[in-house]
C-alpha cells in the first residue's frame, strides 16, 4: 500500500495525548531529579535551547545537569494551549505553556515559558531530541533588569 501523505499522518488524539504523557513523564524526572527515567526519554546528543544559550548534551553531561543540586523543580503546571503535530511516522512535536516552581541556588523562583520539544521514534519508542525553553515576557527584553 501507498504510504500517507504528510496531511494524513497528521496528529490525532492518540498522539496527542501520548506525546504530553511523554513530556510530563519527562519533567516529572527532572522534578524527581531520576536521571535513569529522563535518560531513558531522551535521544543523545540532546539539543537544548534557552535564555542560557544553545547546547549539545550528552548521557554523561545530562545526568552531571540532574544530579547537580544547583536547581530543583518543585512543582510544574502545563498550560491548557498544548500543540501537538506529527511531521512523520517517527517525528512529532510538542509545544506548550508551562509554570515551574523551582529553587535556585536556594532562592525560591516562579517561572512561566514556552516549551517546545522534538520527538522521533526510535526501535519503536519516543525520545526527545530537542527543547527548547523560553520565558515569557517582552519579547524584546524589555522587561528584563539589565545584569550588574
Amino acid at each position: 500500500p501507498a504510504k500517507p501523505s504528510p496531511e494524513t499522518v497528521m496528529e490525532g488524539p492518540s498522539l496527542e495525548h501520548e506525546l504530553i504523557a511523554l513530556e510530563e513523564r519527562y519533567w516529572q524526572s527532572m522534578k524527581d531529579k531520576d536521571a535513569g527515567a529522563a535518560t531513558a526519554l531522551t535521544d543523545y546528543p540532546c539539543i537544548v535551547a534557552g535564555a542560557s544559550g544553545v547546547m549539545s548534551v550528552d548521557e554523561e553531561a545530562f545526568t552531571r545537569m540532574l544530579e547537580g543540586d544547583a536547581w530543583a523543580i518543585k512543582d510544574f503546571t502545563f498550560g491548557e494551549d498544548v500543540q501537538v503535530r506529527q511531521l512523520t511516522e517517527d517525528v512529532a512535536i510538542i509545544a506548550y505553556k508551562i509554570r515551574e516552581n523551582l529553587t535556585v541556588e536556594g532562592e525560591a523562583v516562579t517561572m512561566e515559558a514556552s516549551d517546545a520539544s522534538v520527538w522521533v521514534r526510535r526501535e519503536g519508542k519516543w525520545r526527545c531530541a530537542l527543547h527548547t525553553e523560553s520565558v515569557i515576557g517582552d519579547p524584546y527584553g524589555r522587561d528584563r533588569k539589565p545584569a550588574h
